[in-house]
């Protein structure tokens, strides 16, 4: 039932989003050169390896000019990357990835590689014995963790001894209670709380 619940949402979603899909990539085209999409390598279910899709918020060549982890206002970031990474935005070609099977609507959120590796194997077991998602309750928790991060002195220190830890203890509760209500219910709060942020703009 999950999997037939995410190929009907996301089947749907591409298809009534596809002119805001189209006139984001547009924007990012003429905003700075390079390609439309990000695409970087993750770890998905059993430790299979898969590359996500993104819409680019940074400049082409970001991996060369700085870390990987980005935080608060890193000068890589575009014009509308900003605007994109602010409104999740950048998330929605994870549609195409969910309907290749890489990913779910809700679960775990995928880590780069050298993160996964941090897993204490009991919880790497767990958390990657389903599909990882494109929201869950860590992405709402800490959806502005590129600020918090920003903050820090260290950022990387930050994110894997404070915020990766609490992560996991969600992403593993996620795992023991799923359920098709409860992913519902996560979809619908991710929604209320990216809402809420564009009215906290305005």
């Amino acid at each position: 039932m999950k999997r037939l619940f995410d190929v009907i949402v996301a089947s749907i979603g591409l298809l009534l989003l596809a002119p805001v899909l189209i006139a984001i990539a547009v924007w990012i085209k003429l905003d700075s050169p390079g390609p439309v999409f990000f695409r970087q390598q993750r770890v998905c279910r059993f430790g299979e390896l898969f590359r996500i899709h993104k819409f680019r918020t940074m400049v082409a060549d970001a991996p060369a000019r700085g870390p990987a982890i980005t935080a608060g206002g890193d000068r890589r970031i575009t014009r509308s990357g900003h605007f994109l990474r602010h409104y999740k935005l950048d998330e929605l070609p994870q549609l195409l990835d969910v309907l290749a099977g890489s990913m779910s609507l809700v679960g775990p959120r995928p880590e780069v590689p050298q993160y996964v590796e941090l897993y204490p194997p009991a919880t790497r077991d767990l958390v990657l014995s389903v599909r990882p998602g494109i929201t869950d309750e860590a992405a709402i928790l800490f959806r502005d963790e590129s600020e918090l991060l920003g903050r820090s002195s260290d950022p990387h220190a930050t994110y894997v001894q404070d915020i990766l830890p609490r992560k996991l203890a969600l992403y593993e509760q996620y795992v023991r209670n799923q359920s098709l209500t409860g992913d519902v219910l996560i979809l619908w709060r991710t929604i209320v709380r990216v809402l809420g942020a564009r009215n906290a703009e305005s």
